[in-house]
């Protein structure tokens, strides 16, 4: 069954008359058109029973058509209310489920033009389906974890001593496109104080010899995968005073975080065993963030790894784990891989060393 019609399915059981989704990963994973989010509307109407249809700007259709869109599509001149399109083609409703990260506006808009349905968010719904990754979307993790595997692998012709954070990172974003991705969704180099803080980017800072820089990279591949890794590394022979002693509690916990994660076993349980590793040693505050997050069209989405959410893990789910410590105005470190339930277990798609990785300098 295709995707839309799995969504399709999922919205009659909900009572819900129509989804109406705009342009973004839900509209990419169910019809597979990368619309771009232009001021004009486009917006998938998928009834609860019958044919879809995609409405987009008239000067949008050739590239609907060119994208391989296979279902009916309704453009709209400028001079035409695409809302009032759109309500026509929904008909008589008493619900209508929008999507999560519709712009306001345009919610706006769509409750005006379709007075008599109430409006509820479906992006649960579609995340539904897209928290099970098939076969084809695992490959595709697959082979965009080893694009950045091999990012990771040539770390060494880039960072050293005297460099800034921001010249690093330009090599950085430069490989990742050489290395099999159409998009540079982020760098992270985070040297020395810097590493201690999770979303740091790049900066002026030049990198010392005796500092760890924090690499946290991905983009995303041209099937529309995602990658996230993140490793750590060492700027000449000597870690700061206690860094070593921190990494090999991080080390351990996320091995055996890696070890537990499994169908079966709850989201939030995986969190635990690294969090209580990590308190136990005494750096417990120092964990500041989730261990993890799903991953696949977009680098954050479901299912999320951490305390609170008690959804069992099931073949297919594929997520981060990424535990951290922190230590503020001194060092930080997190390991990061991306992983996916199999049948009976655990596939790592990351397979670049976790240890510390120690360049000359």
């Amino acid at each position: 069954m295709g995707r839309w019609k799995k969504a399709q399915a999922l919205a009659a059981a909900r009572g819900i008359d129509a989804l109406l989704v705009t342009p973004g990963a839900d509209l990419r994973y169910l019809i597979g058109y990368e619309a771009k989010p232009l001021e004009r509307l486009t917006c998938l109407v998928l009834p609860a029973s019958g044919d879809p249809t995609l409405v987009v700007p008239a000067l949008e259709r050739s590239a609907a058509l060119a994208a391989g869109v296979d279902i009916e599509i309704a453009s709209w001149t400028e001079t035409q209310d695409p809302f009032a399109l759109v309500a026509s083609i929904v008909g008589p409703a008493a619900t209508v489920g929008l999507d999560d990260h519709m712009w306001a506006s345009r919610v706006f808009a769509l409750g005006a033009a379709i007075a008599t349905a109430d409006q509820v968010l479906t992006g649960s719904l579609v995340q539904e389906l897209r928290i099970r990754k098939d076969p084809d979307e695992i490959a595709a993790l697959r082979d965009a974890g080893a694009a950045i595997d091999r990012v990771h692998r040539r770390m060494g012709e880039w960072l050293r001593a005297g460099r800034t954070e921001r010249e690093v990172g330009a090599d950085i974003a430069r490989a990742i496109l050489d290395e099999g991705h159409v998009s540079v969704d982020f760098v992270i180099v985070g040297s020395g104080p810097n590493g201690a803080s999770p979303h740091h980017e790049v900066s002026d800072r030049v990198i010392s010899r005796g500092e760890t820089v924090v690499v946290d990279i991905g983009g995303t591949t041209e099937v529309g995968y995602c990658s996230d890794s993140t490793r750590n590394y060492l700027i000449g022979d000597d870690a700061p005073a206690g860094y070593d002693e921190a990494y090999a509690v991080l080390f351990a916990a996320q091995q055996a975080q890696r070890e537990h994660a499994r169908p079966g076993v709850s989201a939030e349980s995986v969190d635990a065993v690294g969090r209580t590793i990590i308190a136990e040693a005494g750096y417990g505050e120092l964990f500041i963030h989730r261990t993890g997050h799903g991953i696949g069209q977009e680098t954050h989405e479901e299912p999320y790894i951490v305390e609170g959410n008690d959804l069992l893990l099931e073949e297919g789910m594929a997520f981060s784990i990424e535990p951290g410590i922190y230590h503020e105005g001194l060092y930080g470190a997190r390991i990061e891989d991306i992983a996916v339930c199999t049948a009976d277990g655990l596939e790592v798609l990351n397979a670049t060393p976790r240890e510390l990785v120690r360049l000359p300098g």
